[in-house]
C-alpha cells in the first residue's frame, strides 16, 4: 500500500485520536471518520485519502481503551499506523479492526509530513524516498486478522455467516 504520510509526534492519545467529546454523541462508525484527529490536526479528517499512512511516535494511542480510535482511523481510509512504539490496548484495537500497527522507529525518525510513503508486507519494509526501514514481522494469527479486515469479518468467513447482513454496528448510548 503507498499513501501520503501523516506524521505526528510522541503520546498521541485516544482522546486526540476519537475526541472524547463524541464517545455517546456519534454512534454510527460511518461517521466517526469525520472527527479524526480533528482536535490535532484539523486537516486531516477533511484530506486523508483511502491508503494514507498515519506516522506516530512513542506509545501512539496511549490513553483510554475506546475502540472508536481505531475505527476512526479505519473508517477514514487509512490501512497502517507506523510508528516508534503503540500503547498494549490500542495495538490490539488496530488488529482487530484491520488497521495494520508497525513498529519502526527507523522509518519514523526518517519520515517526513506529506511525503509518499508504501508498505511492503512481502519484505517487511516501510519505504520513503529516503530509504527501505526493516520492521518485524507480525505473527500469522495477528496478519490473518488484518488481511479479513479485522476480527469480526474473520470470524464470520470462518463461521460461513458472511453472506449474512452484517447489524449495524453503533457504539455509545443509543
Amino acid at each position: 500500500m503507498t499513501g501520503r504520510a501523516w506524521a505526528y509526534g510522541d503520546d498521541v492519545n485516544t482522546d486526540v485520536i476519537f475526541p472524547g467529546k463524541y464517545t455517546y454523541t456519534v454512534t454510527n462508525i460511518n461517521e466517526f471518520a469525520k472527527h479524526a484527529l480533528e482536535d490535532l490536526d484539523s486537516d486531516f479528517a477533511k484530506q486523508v485519502k483511502p491508503d494514507d499512512v498515519i506516522v506516530g511516535g512513542k506509545n501512539f494511542g496511549c490513553g483510554s481503551s475506546r475502540e472508536q480510535a481505531a475505527v476512526c482511523i479505519k473508517m477514514s481510509g487509512v490501512r497502517a499506523i507506523v510508528a516508534r512504539s503503540f500503547a498494549r490496548i490500542f495495538f490490539r484495537n488496530c488488529v482487530n479492526n484491520g488497521v495494520l500497527p508497525i513498529v519502526c522507529p527507523d522509518a519514523v525518525n526518517a519520515i517526513k509530513n506529506g511525503e509518499e510513503v508504501t508498505i511492503d508486507l512481502d519484505r517487511n519494509t516501510v519505504v520513503t524516498s529516503h530509504g527501505a526501514y526493516a520492521f518485524p514481522p507480525l505473527s500469522p494469527s495477528v496478519m490473518a486478522i488484518i488481511e479479513s479486515g479485522g476480527l469480526i469479518p474473520m470470524l464470520r468467513r470462518k463461521l460461513g455467516t458472511e453472506h449474512l447482513p452484517m447489524p449495524e454496528m453503533k457504539f455509545g448510548g443509543e
